[in-house]
């Protein structure tokens, strides 16, 4: 009897399986890759999500308060005005608390000792109470001079922190009122002619000095060879800070320099 040959069904090779096992390896780690970066990028998304509620919160509020401030919002009935104006005026009471704190802690950082703040402070008050004035006397010359010079006393004020002196002239550093006075004594001849004059002057470095005050004396009628005179005059003016004032005289080898007969001073109102 014949039997039929039926060939075996052939059985799958072991290298087919390695390339199926790997292919299914690379698939599961590229879907947790995936899986991976779809979640940070859904984090991401989710914060940025949340930034924009919170701007939106905070824009809704201030618009809420501009409604709020306007006719058409108080009569509203869909928003509770005095709720949200009482809330925002609390933000701003924290604001300036926050701000009133500051400089505590500041003073608190730097340690500075409460007896020197006090003595800094009682220095800076006794510069207050110090009157803004100047006293110089005359300074004799050799030479005659377009402006008198002069040098401090020990009677005279002379406040170098608000009034200082170069070069004849007398600057303020804090604008006001200022009286300013001088006096010059002077020898006189019946020979000259001319009247002996003083000028008080504005010294302006960019125009023409502004004359301020002028007295005038006449020569004396003596035979002797020096008669002593004197003129004195002052005035009320307003200064600017940085302003300085000078003397002048129509001959300065005239002046007399004794001790109290010229002088030249300032001091404020």
């Amino acid at each position: 009897m014949n039997e039929t040959y039926s060939p075996a069904t052939p059985r799958p090779t072991s290298s087919t399986m390695k390339m199926f096992m790997g292919f299914l390896a690379v698939f599961i780690v590229a879907q947790m890759i995936g899986t991976v970066l779809f979640c940070l990028y859904l984090h991401m998304k989710m914060d940025k999500m949340e930034e924009v509620l919170s701007l939106n919160e905070d824009y809704i509020f201030l618009r809420k308060i501009q409604k709020c401030q306007m006719a058409e919002g108080q009569k509203s009935t869909l928003l509770d005005c005095e709720k949200i104006l009482k809330g925002f005026q609390d933000l701003q009471c924290k604001g300036e608390g926050v701000k009133k704190e500051q400089p505590k802690f500041e003073m608190q950082r730097g340690h500075e000792h409460p007896h020197l703040k006090h003595k800094n402070e009682s220095l800076v008050e006794a510069e207050k109470r110090q009157p803004i004035a100047a006293h110089l006397a005359g300074q004799k010359s050799n030479k005659a001079v377009s402006v008198l010079e002069w040098k401090t006393t020990m009677y005279g004020p002379m406040n170098s922190n608000l009034i200082s002196y170069q070069e004849g002239k007398l600057k303020v550093k804090e604008a006001g009122l200022y009286y300013i006075y001088s006096q010059v004594s002077f020898c006189t001849k019946a020979a000259t002619s001319a009247p002996f004059t003083l000028y008080i002057y504005l010294y302006l470095p960019m125009e023409e000095d502004r004359l301020l005050l002028k007295g005038l004396d006449t020569h004396s009628t003596s035979m002797s060879l020096c008669d002593l005179q004197s003129i004195r005059e002052g005035g009320v003016f307003k200064l600017r800070e940085g302003d300085m004032v000078f003397v002048n005289v129509t001959d300065s080898t005239r002046v007399n320099y004794n001790h109290g007969s010229t002088y030249f001073g300032i001091f404020k109102l």
